[in-house]
């Protein structure tokens, strides 16, 4: 494995979200998307000009991916929908957990063939009632995991074989194959962080097969070998650090999503900027951002 050259993570949004989610490189318009789940908030930060904009979401979105025919799908608390950027409509596809409504959708990622892959949680994080889902060829969800309070990523290896989620409460993150038919088997810990140095939040796979982690409370991100051994740890000037997007031309530009929700109002000057969206510089680049192809 490489060592990896990081620069200093700096501020290039100043949104102080509650809950910054879900970031993922756009490239067919060069941009950064990601959501912010507790103010029910869609955005889209343009690195080269520094633009912004944002669209409100019907309720809590867990994570917004791009369509390979164009638009986006969204994870919202009642189910995946259609997102078009250009009227802000949301058209539903389907809901994973109609009979638990004190769930909602928790971040996602695609695989090599185009496959969604996404999570569910208890949004008062507490119950064991999440899991992990496939969105079929049919526009089904399929359940592929077991159950746990918090789910985290999925994030999928660069040859497709390999998916890792996380069980945020636990602190551990699993590792699993991908069979033939789309499911996941021989799940097994890939590593476990210890209480009191973060929670694990979104995965993230770069091209070496390097997983890379948000620490929830612990400061950073740290970046872990396919063997489960911990490499490298990027600080951050904020507590909680959700999940990371390589971006730009050469996919060595890293930002990362924050959070304050877990702050008292009197003490968020002592950190005041979380909650923003970061960007720090990589010498190893992440993987190449994969379209929804419907009817996978």
């Amino acid at each position: 494995m490489s060592k990896v050259a990081v620069s200093e993570p700096v501020s290039v949004w100043q949104l102080g979200a509650p809950l910054g989610e879900g970031p993922v490189w756009v490239e067919r318009d060069q941009a950064l998307w990601f959501v912010d789940i507790k103010s029910h908030k869609i955005h889209r930060y343009d690195p080269a000009t520094g633009g912004t904009r944002s669209w409100d979401a019907p309720g809590q979105v867990g994570f917004i991916l791009p369509i390979q025919s164009g638009g986006f799908v969204a994870g919202l608390q009642t189910g995946l929908a259609r997102f078009d950027e250009r009227d802000g409509s949301f058209t539903p596809i389907c809901s994973p957990e109609p009979d638990k409504p004190g769930n909602r959708l928790n971040d996602a990622t695609v695989d090599s063939l185009g496959r969604l892959w996404f999570g569910s949680m208890d949004d008062s994080e507490e119950a064991t009632t999440g899991a992990i889902y496939r969105l079929s060829a049919e526009g089904n969800c399929v359940s592929a995991s077991p159950l746990c309070s918090i789910t985290n990523g999925p994030a999928v290896s660069p040859d497709g074989k390999t998916l890792y989620h996380v069980d945020t409460l636990g602190g551990i993150i699993y590792a699993c194959d991908i069979d033939d038919a789309g499911m996941l088997v021989n799940r097994r810990e890939f590593t476990r962080i210890p209480f009191g140095e973060g929670y694990p939040d979104g995965p993230t796979v770069d091209s070496e097969g390097c997983v890379w982690v948000g620490l929830y409370m612990g400061w950073g991100v740290r970046r872990y070998s396919p063997a489960g051994e911990l490499l490298e740890e990027v600080k951050f000037p904020v507590s909680a650090i959700t999940k990371i997007a390589f971006g730009g031309p050469n996919l060595k530009t890293v930002y990362a999503t924050t959070a304050n929700k877990h702050i008292a109002p009197g003490d968020l000057a002592k950190e005041p900027h979380a909650g923003d969206l970061f960007r720090f510089e990589v010498s190893v680049p992440g993987q190449k951002g994969m379209l929804i192809r419907e009817g996978v």
